[in-house]
């Protein structure tokens, strides 16, 4: 009784119970942030004209996603793959449904007898769209310089047409009233069409809305690619995890019991397993910064694996001893020692040939090799937790329940 109270208020498994708590209780609160991979979605890799400064990719990327905030877009994820790529997170949204809106560039020119009277730089604010039948409207306000601009070339043109482009296509071409044309300056204008559909409409005066109340991008860019989950797959890679998950503990559970024959050291490798996995979704559900996807569901599986390695040396070494007595437990603890050294050389070794992984998709963006950097950093995360905090614990488990009951 006095070995379990004394293991209980080891503070290295007061720290394990702690961190327990705490991320059942974030997992609970806050969920743990989930990639396309789980819950369905697109990804579009956009790719610009040429390599840009960190500056004009940070105007992209926030052009970019203010433009699909304002499209009615949630959860979207907008960032930067080296200085020339832009990887796009959907979910729950079709790719054709957005890859238009982000692929166009968002210049905006009106022009008067095929002259340029205002652009996007002369518009102030945007505001909301409307439909009427197949016919849409989208009012945005000129700056004061800009309405004067447009007075000036409106003046006296009564019954001509003011051409809008977006991107060099013509998307409306309404008369100047007479009330435009009188010269006085105006800031409050409107662009107006129609489309086949109701439907058609609201999306086309939807995008316009959007790319103006955005702005411009700084460089023209293209769709390089699109990939589409749906979240039906989503689905089956959710329930293939778990299934993969539980085959896994059950595998362990079986090889521990036949190399050992010993059932009390079956429960701790398995507990000390799941306690890792829920100490490491805890961790990546508080900083959010990490999505679970395939690649860190792999990497999750790596450090559990590499943490049951580390226990059976462990193991191996406490039980090679044979009967150990109370004596000879300064011995028993240089070898605990010992078997942490070659544990922690191991965990240096994979954290170190895990960097590289990790640095590529940190700089480079979740494209080509760096859609691996989340299988790095669950595994320097769960190898970490494991030579800090689990390791420890199961050793201390050890040296009071096993070592005595030799």
């Amino acid at each position: 009784m006095s070995d379990i109270i004394d293991f209980i208020k080891d503070y290295r498994v007061i720290v394990l119970v702690v961190l327990l708590i705490g991320s059942l209780a974030s997992i609970s609160l806050y969920g743990v942030p989930q990639g396309l991979d789980l819950k369905g979605g697109s990804l579009v890799q956009i790719h610009l004209e040429h390599p840009v400064d960190t500056t004009t990719m940070g105007t992209v990327t926030t052009v970019l996603d203010k433009r699909l905030n304002a499209f009615g877009v949630s959860d979207i994820k907008v960032r930067a793959s080296g200085d020339q790529d832009v990887i796009v997170e959907i979910a729950n949204v079709q790719p054709d449904q957005v890859a238009k809106l982000i692929g166009t560039p968002g210049k905006f020119e009106a022009k008067i007898n095929n002259q340029t009277v205002i652009t996007g730089s002369d518009i102030v604010s945007v505001k909301t769209y409307s439909v009427t039948g197949n016919n849409w409207e989208v009012p945005f306000t000129l700056s004061v310089d800009g309405a004067k601009k447009f007075a000036v070339a409106a003046q006296g043109k009564t019954g001509q047409p003011v051409d809008f482009y977006l991107d060099n296509q013509l998307i409306s071409s309404p008369e100047i009233g007479a009330d435009v044309a009188n010269g006085v300056p105006t800031t409050d204008v409107q662009i107006t069409g129609s489309n086949s559909t109701k439907d058609a409409a609201v999306n086309e005066a939807k995008g316009i809305q959007a790319v103006l109340q955005s702005g411009s991008l700084p460089v023209s860019v293209s769709i390089a690619g699109i990939q589409g989950i749906s979240a039906d797959l989503g689905d089956q890679f959710r329930t293939g995890a778990l299934m993969a998950g539980l085959l896994a503990l059950i595998v362990v559970a079986l090889i521990v019991f036949v190399r050992y024959k010993r059932p009390i050291l079956v429960l701790p490798i398995v507990f000390t397993s799941v306690a890792e996995l829920v100490i490491i979704l805890g961790v990546m559900s508080i900083s959010h910064s990490v999505e679970l996807d395939l690649a860190a569901i792999a990497g999750i599986i790596a450090a559990i694996g590499t943490g049951v390695d580390d226990q059976i040396i462990i193991t191996d070494e406490v039980l090679k001893r044979g009967k150990v007595s109370k004596r000879r437990r300064t011995g028993l603890n240089l070898k605990i020692k010992g078997a942490f050294f070659i544990i922690y050389a191991s965990a240096a070794t994979l954290i170190a040939a895990m960097i590289p992984l990790f640095y590529v998709g940190i700089t480079r963006g979740l494209t080509g090799i760096g859609l691996l950097s989340n299988f790095a950093i669950t595994t320097i995360l769960g190898v970490l937790i494991g030579i800090f905090v689990t390791r420890p614990v199961y050793a201390k488990f050890m040296e009071k329940f096993v070592v005595k009951d030799e």
